[in-house]
C-alpha cells in the first residue's frame, strides 16, 4: 500500500522498532517527531532522535509543541490530507483539529492489566509490574480526544513473569503493537474495518508517576521492593535511595534469600547493606528476606557493610489502592 499516506507519531525507541517493521512491510511513511531539546525538557523516557534515520522516512515533521496545539503545528497537517496516523511513543494526546484531518483516522496502542475501559491513563506497564499482575492487553484503537476511550480495533494479550522489567515490557507491548497492525493493515487501509465501541461504565484510570516516585521504601516488603526496582527500571529514571546524602541509583536486582530459608542476615536493619561480593555486587537486608544488587550508578566507595540506606520517608508520595488492592482509580 505504498500510495497511502501514512505518518508516524512518535519520539521514542519503541518508535524506532515499529517504523522498521514498518518499512520492512514496504510501507511509505511519514514522521512527526520532536527535538532533543524537547525530548529532555518533558523527561520523555527512551527518547530516540528519530531525525537521524531519515532513511525510514520520506518526510520528517519536528513539532514546535509535543502537545501539537501550536498554529504552526495544525497547519501543517490541514495542509497534508494524511490517510491514516499511527501512534507509537507519543505520550500526548492527539487534538480534535489534527485528528479530522486523516481520512481513515488515528490508531494507537493503549494497554493494561484488565481490558479497556479499565487501566486508562498514564504508565499502565509500570502499574501492573508494581501491582503484581500476570498479564497486559495491548489494544490497537482509534484516537479519540479523549483519554484512551477511542473504539476498538484489536486485541493481544502477553503475560507478565517474575523476570520482567518495565524494559521488557516495552518489548513485549511494542511487539504486540506490530502483530495487530500487520494482522489488521489490509483491511485498515482499504477501509473495511470494524470497530468495538469501549463499554459506557467511565472505567478507571492510572494516576501519573513521576521520576521523584523511584525512591525506595526499605519499610516496604521485599516483593514490593523487587518489583518496585522492576517497574522503574531503564529506560526509566531507576529506582534509587541514599548514603551519605549521596544518590545511589539501584537499576537492577532480585530476591537472593527469604525468611523461610535459614541465613545469617536476618538481625540486620531494612536498608543495610549485609555483604558485598568481589565483582561489587552486594546484599541488602530487606522486610522478609535479602536483596541482591546486580547493576547500580554510585559511589562504590560508599558500599560497605553495615551502612544503612537512606530513603527520606518524609518524601515517598503513597499512592492509595483501591477496594481490590489496586492502583486505578474508578471515576464516578
Amino acid at each position: 500500500m505504498s500510495f497511502m499516506k501514512v505518518v508516524l507519531f512518535g519520539c521514542k525507541d519503541t518508535t524506532l522498532h515499529v517504523a522498521r517493521s514498518l518499512k520492512a512491510m514496504n510501507i511509505c511513511l511519514s514522521l512527526i517527531s520532536i527535538s532533543p531539546e524537547k525530548g529532555s525538557k518533558q523527561n520523555v523516557a527512551g527518547y530516540f532522535d528519530l531525525a537521524s534515520q531519515p532513511l525510514l522516512f520520506d518526510e520528517i515533521f519536528i513539532a514546535m509543541r509535543y502537545d501539537l496545539k501550536s498554529e504552526d503545528d495544525v497547519k501543517y497537517f490541514q495542509c497534508k490530507q494524511f490517510d491514516l496516523g499511527i501512534v507509537i511513543g507519543w505520550q500526548r494526546l492527539i487534538p480534535h483539529e489534527i485528528l479530522k484531518e486523516f481520512r481513515i483516522g488515528v490508531f494507537g496502542m493503549h494497554g493494561s492489566a484488565q481490558d479497556l475501559p479499565f487501566g486508562r491513563g498514564r504508565s499502565p506497564m509500570n502499574w501492573s509490574i508494581l501491582e503484581g499482575r500476570q498479564w497486559f492487553y495491548t489494544n490497537l484503537f482509534k484516537y479519540n480526544a479523549g483519554v484512551d476511550d477511542g473504539p476498538i480495533l484489536d486485541t493481544e494479550c502477553f503475560s507478565i513473569n517474575d523476570y520482567d522489567t518495565i524494559e521488557t515490557m516495552h518489548f513485549k507491548n511494542t511487539l504486540s503493537l506490530i502483530n495487530l497492525l500487520k494482522k489488521n493493515w489490509v483491511n485498515l487501509t482499504s477501509g473495511t474495518i470494524c470497530l468495538r465501541q469501549q463499554k459506557d461504565d467511565g472505567g478507571s484510570f492510572y494516576p501519573k508517576r513521576e521520576p521523584s516516585d523511584g525512591l525506595i521504601d526499605w519499610r516496604d516488603t521485599i516483593h514490593n521492593i523487587d518489583r518496585h526496582i522492576r517497574a522503574v527500571a531503564k529506560p526509566f529514571y531507576g529506582a534509587f535511595s541514599y548514603i551519605c546524602e549521596d544518590e545511589f541509583k539501584i537499576l537492577r536486582a532480585s530476591i537472593f534469600y527469604t525468611d523461610i530459608e535459614q541465613h545469617g542476615f536476618k538481625d540486620r536493619r531494612y536498608g543495610e547493606i549485609c555483604d558485598i561480593f568481589p565483582n561489587y555486587k552486594f546484599l541488602i537486608r530487606c522486610n522478609g528476606g535479602v536483596l541482591i544488587v546486580h547493576e547500580f550508578e554510585g559511589l562504590p566507595e560508599h558500599l560497605e557493610s553495615g551502612r544503612v540506606f537512606v530513603s527520606q520517608n518524609e518524601k515517598i508520595r503513597i499512592f492509595e489502592r483501591n477496594a481490590h488492592g489496586f492502583f486505578d482509580r474508578t471515576l464516578s
